[in-house]
This record gives structure tokens, C-alpha cells and sequence, in this order.
């Protein structure tokens, strides 16, 4: 079939970029040196002088070697059935924090 509707891998298949079950141990171990750089960074700002409020939240978080990894690798989800999901379920996210815990989960 041709026009608007015409069968498309997502259509016909299910989805067409598959996201596995669990991270991969080098997943993993990716997640955790980001965590290090970052604390690199907030530590280094912090030893620089400068004050601000940012600076202040930032210092509030965990460090890596805090989190268990539980926090580390999973997020809260209501819809799930533990009631979390791998991170790397989440869009960006390698890009955005997921150090605070909202629920107490």
C-alpha cells in the first residue's frame, strides 16, 4: 500500500531500535566514570572559591561512591512493577542528573 499509511518497520514489526533488558557491564562501567567526571568537576568548582546557589545543590547530591547501585542504575517509575527501570530507559540520559531520589524508593 502506498500514501500515509503504508507498513513501516515500526508498523509491521514492533519496534524498530531495540533497547535491552539490562545495561552491560561496559554500559555500567561507562555510567559510573561519567559519575566520577562529574564529581571531578563539582569538587573542582567547589575548591576554586566560587559561590553560588547551583554550587550549593550540587554539593547536596551523593557522590558516586554514596550511591548504592540501585540509584546508580535504576530510576523510579510508578508503571513499573518494582516500581523502577534501567536507566538507560530514560531519554538523555547521560545528559541530565538522576542523583536525587524524589519518592525515598
Amino acid at each position: 500500500m502506498f500514501g500515509p499509511f503504508r507498513a513501516s518497520h515500526v508498523n509491521s514489526g514492533g519496534l524498530l531500535w531495540k533497547i535491552p533488558w539490562k545495561l552491560s557491564t561496559t554500559r555500567k562501567a561507562n555510567a559510573r566514570h561519567r559519575l566520577k567526571k562529574v564529581d571531578a568537576v563539582i569538587e573542582a568548582v567547589r575548591a576554586s572559591g566560587v559561590q553560588c546557589a547551583a554550587l550549593d545543590i550540587a554539593l547536596e547530591l551523593p557522590k558516586e561512591h554514596e550511591m548504592p547501585a540501585r540509584d546508580k542504575y535504576t530510576v523510579f517509575t510508578p508503571h513499573a512493577r518494582g516500581y523502577r527501570k534501567g536507566i538507560h530507559k530514560v531519554p538523555k540520559w547521560t545528559r541530565i542528573t538522576h542523583r536525587t531520589n524524589p519518592k525515598g524508593f
